[in-house]
């Protein structure tokens, strides 16, 4: 039986088209008719290095097992090719995937399903064209073509109206003793001890508490308590239930995720990793309920005949345990690693994932650099921007899942230009600032800088700017600390410290470089009337960099956040952001006031926006090349 249809979810198929590779395919149990394609990852351990069919499967089943969540498995594999036969290379595209599934199951890791189809598909290396064939039986080197292909239009809906997150957190902690001067005897009780902790997960007096995790709203369902041997754990993932004695006893045929979601949210309804349903799951480790002794803690003392060390080591979930072996060892001993899971779901993937990092090592520290670098090959992320970072992580809350915010203080209003009228320049081509921003004007804080704080306002909008991508986690510094940042370089005397003095483009360049270590282009024009003759080059760095512009002149400053411009007419128009704004961050109030929206050099009316009797200099931040 051939598999009727695929649905392709992921929004980029081919990762990369620089060089043949292969990408695993992955998919759900739970999404079936037709199978759908969710995400792909790329295969980055081959050897020798640069052949896409010579794997080394037992390193590329370490990592998936660590990034995939339970309910997401390999249904297949896709070799990107130039030349070859295709119906042969989706041949060894099928081989390869089922070949790294039996290194996944023999780990517990994936369980087979009924409906088990693998998937092998080849790209063309120049085209990005993919075609698509499928085997049902393993034992068979028969395929069958893929002919009816669906591209989701709206894959966040497709899979989060269906799908939600099961939470599941429990840090534990795993204290063992082992005699320093030998080594080998330490990994091997190191191992049996992650082992004994995996089994007793598999228990069957293990308890679970399920509850949802929006314990506010009024329709939340009751918690509800069963206990490991309840379940049919052997049973294939799609179709695991309660056993049929338990079933009847408690007159329930399923425990559905659904028992658990509410029927109505407040808000937009939007699809995404954000907004899904959050299921609480606590493991209770309580194996009392069969004894009648007590199960009150003891303190046992262990003489040892030698010297010896104590480790902690600190998981949280089965899997992960599991995984932790390979992570750990051999070094682990020598430097006890600090390793903590986080989950992301970076732009462009359908669900999140988790990755490991040792706590043991600063962020900026090349061999953590390197293991980003390596997940962003990985995923095909983007590799001049942080995507996967700890700041970029999912946190979970009573009201969903987030990503971390780092606003101290009261929170500010946030990309004001989204949805303000349009610039009135006919034909042209509008470039923006790409991702957030702050709003920071006169008067914030309780701070009155009216008259000679509008550069200090703009830097700290670009600041947060670069907070906001992630690229940095300082807060974002007051009047007092960029004076003090421009002392302590040199550029300004102490007395500078607590004054009225205005600051400049060169100024801010100075502070963005010693605060962020982010670089700048200074553009100089000897009067405004000159500015509408450098569109094409602001146009090209808002493609390119995306960061928000300072513009100096005379007295006043102003943050650009775009620019539309018509190259055949020269008609253009400029985002300003203006930070004299003494108002309150009423959004409204400050569109309609004109404090950000579309200003031409010359108005309808002939008044010139940009003086011509001024010089302005434009401070145009670099994009830091980093992950």
């Amino acid at each position: 039986m051939e598999i009727p249809s695929i649905r392709v979810l992921c929004p980029k198929l081919v990762l990369r088209r620089d060089e043949p590779c292969l990408q695993w395919l992955i998919g759900s149990p739970f999404f079936v008719d037709p199978v759908a394609i969710f995400s792909t990852f790329r295969c980055l351990h081959a050897s020798p290095p640069g052949d896409v069919l010579a794997l080394d499967y037992a390193k590329e089943s370490e990592d998936l097992r660590v990034l995939l969540l339970k309910g997401f498995r390999v249904i297949g594999a896709l070799v990107v090719q130039r030349d070859g036969n295709v119906e042969e290379m989706a041949g060894h595209a099928v081989d390869a995937a089922r070949r790294l599934q039996k290194f996944l199951v023999a780990d517990g890791f994936e369980g087979q399903s009924e409906k088990h189809w693998t998937i092998g598909a080849v790209g063309d290396i120049d085209s990005g064209d993919v075609s698509f064939f499928s085997s049902r039986s393993e034992g068979s080197n028969s395929l069958e073509s893929i002919t009816s292909v669906i591209y989701a239009s709206d894959p966040e809906e497709y899979v989060w109206e269906k799908g939600c997150l099961l939470r599941c957190k429990l840090p534990i902690k795993l204290p063992f003793y082992f005699p320093e001067n030998k080594t080998s005897d330490a990994v091997e009780m190191y191992l049996s001890t992650l082992g004994a902790a995996a089994d007793k997960f598999k228990d069957p007096e293990v308890t679970f508490m399920v509850e949802t995790l929006n314990k506010a709203n009024a329709e939340v369902p009751q918690p509800v308590i069963f206990h490991a041997g309840d379940l049919d754990v052997d049973a294939d993932i799609s179709n695991v239930k309660l056993s049929s004695q338990v079933a009847e006893d408690r007159d329930i045929k399923s425990l559905s995720c659904s028992h658990f979601c509410l029927e109505s949210k407040p808000g937009t309804k939007t699809f995404s990793a954000e907004n899904a349903d959050i299921i609480e799951v606590t493991f209770l480790l309580n194996r009392s309920r069969k004894f009648r002794e007590t199960a009150a803690p003891v303190a046992v003392y262990f003489p040892v005949l030698e010297e010896t060390r104590l480790l902690f080591l600190s998981s949280r979930v089965l899997d992960q345990l599991t995984a932790m072996k390979n992570v750990h060892v051999p070094n682990s001993l020598k430097e006890h690693p600090r390793l903590h899971p986080y989950h992301f779901n970076p732009l462009g993937m359908l669900h999140p994932i988790t990755v490991f990092y040792d706590l043991s090592y600063g962020e900026t520290e090349m061999s953590q650099v390197e293991v980003r670098r390596s997940l962003h090959m990985r995923l095909g992320l983007p590799t001049d921007r942080p995507l996967l970072r700890i700041s970029n992580a999912l946190y979970f809350t009573v009201d969903g899942v987030k990503s971390k915010e780092m606003q101290k203080g009261p929170s500010l209003l946030k990309d004001v230009h989204i949805g303000i009228p349009s610039s009135g320049v006919s034909g042209g081509v509008t470039s923006l600032v790409q991702g957030s921003y702050e709003y920071y004007h006169y008067l914030q804080d309780g701070f009155d800088d009216s008259g000679w704080g509008c550069a200090y306002r703009s830097l700290q909008t670009i600041i947060s700017w670069f907070r906001l991508q992630y690229y940095t986690s300082i807060d974002v510094p007051s009047h007092r600390e960029i004076q003090q940042s421009l002392v302590e370089i040199g550029d300004k005397e102490p007395a500078f410290i607590g004054s009225r003095e205005w600051i400049g483009a060169i100024e801010l360049s100075f502070v963005l470089d010693k605060l962020l270590g982010v670089s700048c282009k200074v553009i100089n024009v000897r009067s405004g009337a000159e500015l509408p003759e450098k569109c094409r080059e602001l146009a090209l760095h808002f493609e390119t960099q995306g960061t928000p512009i300072m513009i100096g002149g005379g007295v006043l400053a102003y943050t650009l956040l775009g620019v539309d411009y018509n190259e055949e007419s020269g008609d253009c128009a400029f985002l300003i952001l203006d930070p004299h704004y003494t108002g309150s961050d009423d959004h409204k109030k400050i569109v309609n006031g004109g404090w950000c929206g579309w200003k031409k050099a010359v108005d309808s009316k002939g008044k010139s926006f940009f003086l011509h009797d001024k010089f302005y200099n434009l401070l145009l931040p670099q994009r830091p090349n980093m992950v």
